[in-house]
């Protein structure tokens, strides 16, 4: 775990005075890892930081960090640390145990139950199989869904109500405010490193859509997009899953014969950024049938259902 959580502090061993590093923490840059992360423009962008500072910080960060190459088998070993998230329903074991940590994964379909896969996911932050210990959630909300939702589904787990809550850091999101709250939230994992387990955002398009409008903003949308996926990056390395939900949109472009002509925003930016994705669509009733799309496993697709206790299995 120590490659992963090296405090930034120990800069200071290498000649980077207090007050450099308090400014780096600022704007979430609490560990070695972030450093190398960041580029040189963004790091000089950082108020008091000049070029010369810049360059002296990332050539300390370089004799701290082993920033060469490494075997597999190595890389394989610190990846033993990855931990899953349980989605409440046994046919997404699908995506080899539930929401994997260190990773991104995105949920995306109109009116199939992504919030409620949100909220069961924050119920489900028990311990459980293959050592999965639980922890503490952050939930970013820009859409305002309620989180007395968690109480219905508390009940399913048959788990203390105000515990589930209390589990539970809720941030409602009204502007690119969402971008400061993530700083927020990198500092917060580093402070209390371990105790938070899941970070989920519900749904990380909708205040870009508000903010950006029209093909004239396009690009700076876009661009905008990939450095707050960046910054999730980042935070996943925490050791922490990400959960994001997205929202569709008509697509123009889609045939005639296609049966749903619908495709979910944020481009190729976001569809790139996102380790595994989960298409989701209406079955009948309650039902919902997920695709998911992960770079080590094959196309696959699992049926749930949506009840008063949040995502459940389907019944036949």
């Amino acid at each position: 775990q120590e490659s992963f959580f090296q405090d930034i502090d120990l800069l200071q061993k290498h000649g980077i005075n207090m007050a450099d590093i308090k400014k780096l923490k600022l704007v979430g840059i609490c560990t070695v890892k972030g450093i190398q992360m960041t580029t040189r423009k963004a790091l000089c962008n950082i108020k008091g930081l000049s070029e010369a500072k810049v360059e002296k910080i990332k050539e300390a960060a370089g004799k701290v960090l082993n920033v060469g190459f490494q075997t597999a088998f190595e890389y394989s070993s610190k990846r033993k640390q990855v931990f899953h998230v349980t989605t409440g329903s046994q046919e997404f074991k699908l995506l080899g145990g539930g929401i994997e940590s260190m990773a991104i994964t995105e949920a995306f379909g109109f009116r199939t139950g992504k919030t409620q896969l949100s909220h069961t996911l924050c119920t489900a932050q028990l311990p459980g199989e293959e050592g999965y210990s639980g922890g503490k959630v952050i939930f970013i909300d820009t859409e305002n869904t309620r989180p007395d939702r968690l109480r219905d589904i508390a009940d399913r787990f048959n788990v203390d109500h105000n515990a589930v809550l209390d589990n539970v850091l809720y941030a409602r999101a009204y502007t690119e405010h969402q971008m400061e709250l993530l700083d927020f939230v990198a500092a917060k994992f580093h402070e209390e490193g371990g105790v938070f387990k899941l970070l989920i955002i519900d749904s990380i398009m909708a205040l870009f859509r508000v903010d950006f409008s029209g093909r004239g903003e396009l690009a700076e949308r876009q661009q905008k997009l990939a450095q707050m996926l960046s910054r999730l990056q980042k935070i996943s390395e925490y050791n922490v899953a990400v959960f994001v939900t997205n929202q569709m949109t008509a697509d123009p472009g889609a045939g005639m014969f296609q049966a749903d002509p619908k495709k979910p925003i944020g481009g190729h930016i976001l569809a790139h950024a996102s380790t595994t994705r989960i298409s989701l669509r209406k079955g009948r009733g309650e039902m919902r049938i997920a695709k998911i799309f992960d770079p080590v496993m094959p196309e696959n697709e699992a049926t749930f259902a949506i009840s008063a206790g949040g995502v459940t299995d389907a019944k036949e």
